[in-house]
């Protein structure tokens, strides 16, 4: 029996809770509408080929990896300054103990040292692309931490143990955002324009690199793309991408998401078929 490996996704979850109040962003919800459109269509094309899913967010750092072990997560909102109705949403997606032990195993005998949580809800990089894709809720979930210092090559490593997982049912989504500079949204700014559309370029030139070891090494070099430092001046949201390539394995990448958000560009990215 031929063992059919699942694409793996680095996908972006948007602002704050933005899928409940899109009209607070403009005209066509500042190209909410289409990320809307493009996650309902992703979880259409997903939901009947999987069992599992493994979120990894750029919202939960720990100081090692950490796998999250509880059975019924509530929901972390970890914004601010939001409309009271955003505070109590609900997604209740049950956790998946059973996938934490599989990842547990995988980072453990890979060298690493993963401590379990069995508390933390599911934040908001997590439940709200996940609300617009699985609306029904009904699919497990286990999670993953970043580990702080947001080394490239400790995260593409990371992933690279969990790639086991592909063939087992299970969907690895990193969720985070291929422009992450506050300044930059919705400020109109045509640098901030620019930087977002090079950076992109070269994001979605890299991860289609062919040759794994040679793709690994440009991502990891990542600061030296054009545009980088402008759209991240901090890289916790690029991070779960080094994850998604690591699980990649030899699969290339290439754009399954583009275009504007908040007046810059944003992507998202799948590794396989």
């Amino acid at each position: 029996m031929i063992q059919t490996l699942l694409p793996v996704h680095y996908i972006p979850h948007g602002g704050g809770p933005w899928h409940v109040m899109k009209g607070a962003f403009g005209a066509e919800g500042a190209g909410y509408d289409r990320l809307e459109a493009w996650l309902k269509d992703f979880g259409a094309g997903l939901r009947d080929r999987i069992t599992s899913i493994l979120a990894i967010s750029a919202h939960w750092e720990e100081a090692g990896p950490r796998v999250h072990f509880g059975q019924k997560p509530g929901l972390l909102y970890d914004y601010g300054g939001f409309p009271d109705p955003t505070y109590h949403l609900s997604w209740p997606a049950p956790g998946d103990p059973a996938l934490a032990g599989k990842v547990e195993g995988l980072l453990t005998g890979a060298g690493f040292k993963p401590e379990r949580e069995e508390k933390r809800g599911y934040d908001h990089g997590t439940f709200v692309p996940m609300m617009v894709a699985f609306p029904e809720a009904g699919i497990p979930v286990a999670q993953l931490s970043l580990v702080k210092g947001l080394d490239p090559a400790l995260h593409f490593d990371l992933g690279r143990a969990l790639a086991p997982l592909r063939g087992e049912g299970v969907l690895i989504i990193g969720s985070g955002m291929s422009y992450h500079n506050m300044r930059g949204f919705m400020s109109g700014d045509p640098v901030a324009a620019r930087a977002s559309r090079s950076f992109d370029d070269w994001l979605a030139e890299t991860v289609a690199i062919a040759d794994p070891a040679a793709r690994r090494e440009a991502l990891v070099q990542w600061t030296k793309a054009p545009g980088a430092l402008e759209s991240h001046p901090r890289s916790e949201h690029l991070v779960p991408l080094f994850m998604i390539a690591g699980a990649a394995g030899g699969d290339p990448g290439r754009r399954s998401y583009s275009g504007e958000l908040m007046g810059v560009k944003v992507s998202g990215h799948v590794f396989g078929d």
